[in-house]
């Protein structure tokens, strides 16, 4: 398989208008500044792995955040979060995988298991803890969600596989922190989990 691309789906941290789930919470600041430090440590991990390119996705369009320049990056468009992962995907050199930017745990090593998953089929996802996914993947030219899927909900990725005409692999499960409960979580866990490389 060629070098693959990673597609990081990233919104400006503006105080109010990003991690709201979260806010609601702990509060826009603490939201706000949690969401700067784990995606520039994400950034950082990721594009420094020669085997793939990463590119951003940004939200809103235009907007210009604290990432680095060497990355690539187009605006996410309009439309629901699936509507903007199948535009994001068909903009870019496949395979890809296009991951969030709000996931502590996500290392290298995810990203690699995943491209291997897509080798043998045509997509693959990343189980969230919560019901989510933290990842989705692609190596031929297609619409991941053309059909209903419930976002922000329990049964999200069993809406995303459901609907798909053909079967998709599993990478690695891990946790987004979108809520309180995955504050609380996240801050119960082990202080070396959140800083290994």
């Amino acid at each position: 398989m060629r070098r693959g691309t990673v597609v990081v789906m990233l919104r400006e941290a503006r105080l109010g208008a990003v991690k709201t789930r979260l806010a609601a919470a702990i509060g826009p600041a603490r939201a706000a500044a949690f969401y700067r430090r784990i995606s520039a440590e994400q950034l950082r991990r990721l594009g420094a792995d020669r085997r793939w390119r990463v590119v951003l996705a940004v939200t809103p369009d235009g907007a210009r955040g604290p990432w680095p320049r060497r990355f690539a990056r187009f605006g996410q468009g309009q439309g629901d979060i699936g509507a903007r992962m199948d535009r994001a995907l068909a903009r870019v050199p496949l395979p890809a995988v296009l991951v969030g930017s709000d996931i502590p745990a996500l290392r290298p090593r995810h990203v690699a298991r995943a491209f291997r998953g897509l080798r043998g089929t045509r997509a693959v996802f990343g189980p969230a803890e919560d019901g989510g996914f933290w990842l989705v993947g692609t190596r031929q030219r297609t619409r991941l969600f053309a059909g209903p899927v419930r976002w922000s909900h329990a049964e999200t990725l069993a809406d995303a596989l459901a609907q798909l005409p053909f079967p998709a692999a599993l990478a690695d499960r891990l946790a987004d922190i979108d809520d309180g409960a995955a504050w609380a979580a996240y801050n119960r866990a082990p202080c070396v989990s959140r800083s290994s490389p």
